[in-house]
């Protein structure tokens, strides 16, 4: 039969390597695109490596066509989230097609008939099993080169989900500033009247202090900070000691500034690291076997001109105290002394108006929106 689309639950290695490998045919001649790592895509399935499925049943799907591998798709219920937002909620993530209407529509469809078999009445995404994960279909600037942690995708995608009838839920947008020779007036006043007055301090921690210390302390801050956010679920402690684990050896301790008060107890922390697109490009997605070559060097000896600000997070009851100032007079000196040239944020909700407008001393341009869809499943019985 011409055009047949077979849609398969991922169950045996090929599958997988299919379900991986589908992104080679889609982003071929795409120069903005920044691959996964294998490794880390296998590890999402598996629970040793990703504790969020304690509280979360996932399901991969890959698309075919004629035998031909086309699409792919995950299903996640995330039970914590659902509970604390009181929905029932399927999200759809890590979704990629061809420009064939029929693929993006079959693969949607069996996320949706996945998730009523969990009594899900209602999809959404993309979205991940926790904030971590990439979330946002991009919607504009498809000209930028994508990042690290965020989503890069075709122009179609979008054009694809409102024909099959998905609508807005939230939209994202990325903070890009370029780093000024010196640290504007008004942070430098503020952050020096949050260290006299206020009693707070910079301090920078070893990796060692990060991986058993600070970094599980600033993960309770962000539980606090972020609780209130769009779809957000508490970190677990088996899901720090997992991203700490994983990703501390690719920091450099001097983009990660910690701020304490005169009890010494954390009260605001920024997560910034060198960009590695260039080097994840050039691995094509392995570490092996040269993979970790690319990633050495640009940790180590040739840094790229752009930083990626991951996370901020402030306590709450510390907010509006000049602890943003703070970051950006400790970090902005950093910048230029290691030759970073410009910045740019991970995804910020676009009705976030605290967390967008405190760069505005900076002359920010507010790029890449993205968006999280959303549509009713329908009761067929």
């Amino acid at each position: 039969m011409m055009n047949e689309i077979t849609i398969k639950k991922v169950s045996s290695q090929q599958e997988m390597h299919d379900f991986i490998h589908v992104v080679k045919k889609i982003y071929a001649d795409c120069p903005q695109y920044v691959p996964e790592f294998e490794s880390d895509i296998r590890g999402l399935f598996d629970i040793k490596s990703n504790p969020g499925l304690e509280f979360s049943d996932i399901q991969p799907f890959v698309a075919y066509q004629n035998g031909t591998v086309v699409g792919r798709i995950v299903g996640i219920v995330n039970r914590k989230a659902n509970a604390k937002w009181k929905t029932s909620n399927v999200r759809f993530s890590m979704i990629e097609f061809i420009d064939d209407m029929n693929v993006s529509r079959a693969l949607l469809d069996a996320v949706e008939v996945w998730g009523k078999g969990f009594g899900m009445t209602k999809i959404h995404g993309p979205l991940g099993v926790t904030d971590f994960d990439k979330e946002g279909m991009l919607v504009e600037d498809f000209h930028l080169n994508g990042s690290m942690t965020a989503i890069y995708n075709p122009p179609y995608y979008p054009r694809h989900m409102e024909a099959l009838g998905f609508k807005k839920e939230v939209d994202w947008l990325q903070v890009r500033i370029n780093i000024p020779e010196e640290v504007p007036a008004r942070y430098a006043r503020v952050a020096q009247y949050a260290k006299d007055s206020i009693g707070l301090r910079v301090i920078k921690g070893t990796k060692k202090q990060i991986r058993e210390e600070y970094g599980r302390q600033a993960f309770r801050l962000f539980n606090q900070a972020y609780e209130s956010i769009f779809g957000f679920s508490e970190f677990s402690p088996k899901q720090v000691d997992s991203f700490l684990q994983k990703y501390v050896y690719l920091i450099n301790t001097e983009l990660i500034p910690i701020i304490v008060n005169d009890k010494d107890e954390i009260v605001g922390a920024a997560v910034t690291m060198g960009s590695l697109v260039k080097a994840i490009q050039k691995s094509h997605g392995r570490l092996l076997p040269f993979g970790w070559f690319h990633l050495l060097r640009a940790l180590m000896w040739k840094h790229e001109e752009c930083a990626e600000m991951l996370l901020i997070a402030i306590r709450p009851d510390y907010q509006g105290l000049g602890v943003n100032a703070m970051f950006f007079d400790d970090l902005i000196p950093i910048y230029n002394k290691i030759g970073i040239k410009w910045a740019e944020t991970g995804p910020q909700l676009e009705d976030n108006v605290r967390e967008l407008t405190q760069w505005k001393p900076l002359k920010p341009t507010y790029v890449k929106r993205r968006r999280c869809f959303t549509k009713e499943i329908e009761n067929n019985n």
